[in-house]
């Protein structure tokens, strides 16, 4: 793990990059924060996470880092041993963790529940979306508190990089830490009252299978009756309605996504 510490004293406020190794958007995302020099009005930490995951270019080495919060320090698995030393790392701060995924190309956030800091900041925060996660963050960061993640976009991409970078510029804005981007600048500072809210209900399990295929579009309804999904051929279809979030054919093992409800949008 790769450590940088800003301003004086001790920091307030993270950003946490390459939790896992797979993707690097959010390490370049704190490479780019160095090298923009900033003179923050907060301590702010950044940090690499999986630094030996992101060498190797694998998720994880040993276990997935962000199922293992909150880790144990005397544990065999590097990752397991890692999410303690992160935690404490993070002790004290309002943290934006950096993710990037592969089943949706525009950046959205992941939240555990709607607290004060999740009102606060992520109305600020350039995102087509806010994923409310409940019972499904066990072992995430995200159960540490004044913690958000945002998926960047897609894993291994310019854009998510980029993405990453102005994300974490917005929420260092969001949080006090440094001035807000700029209406010139490549993402907005975010503001809106529009961004929809989705609260995760199920996952949608894969059957066994050669070939995966999806049709619905994430944060689109799927009506009753309607093919979101199929299975060396053979189409899955809605019992109900039901919004998908982190539909892909192979981003998981087991599951193509979640069955999401709109709940709102942020006020």
């Amino acid at each position: 793990m790769e450590i940088h510490d800003l301003g004086d004293g001790e920091p307030e406020v993270a950003v946490v990059g390459a939790i896992h190794g797979d993707e690097p958007c959010g390490a370049r995302a704190v490479e780019r924060l160095l090298d923009a020099d900033l003179d923050p009005e907060r301590p702010v930490r950044l940090v690499t996470a999986n630094e030996a995951a992101l060498d190797a270019g694998e998720r994880y080495l040993d276990a997935d880092l962000n199922r293992a919060f909150p880790g144990n320090p005397d544990a065999e698995a590097h990752e397991v041993r890692l999410a303690a030393e992160l935690v404490d790392a993070l002790e004290g701060c309002t943290t934006l963790a950096i993710h990037s995924t592969q089943s949706y190309a525009e950046p959205f956030a992941v939240i555990d529940s709607m607290d004060e800091v999740t009102r606060a900041v992520a109305p600020h925060l350039p995102v087509d979306a806010v994923i409310q996660t409940d019972a499904f963050t066990e072992g995430r960061l995200i159960e540490h508190p004044h913690t958000l993640e945002v998926e960047a976009g897609l894993q291994g991409s310019e854009a998510a990089a980029d993405n990453a970078y102005w994300l974490s510029r917005a929420f260092l804005a969001a949080t006090g830490a440094i001035s807000a981007p700029g209406a010139d600048d490549v993402l907005d500072a975010g503001g809106r009252e529009d961004v929809s809210v989705f609260r995760l209900r199920e996952r949608i399990p894969k059957p066994e299978a050669e070939a995966y295929e999806v049709f619905a579009r994430n944060f689109e309804r799927v009506e009753p009756g309607e093919r979101f999904a199929a299975a060396d051929g053979e189409p899955l279809l809605a019992d109900e309605p039901f919004y998908p979030v982190l539909l892909s054919p192979n981003g998981y093992r087991d599951q193509f996504g979640y069955v999401a409800d709109r709940v709102g949008t942020l006020e």
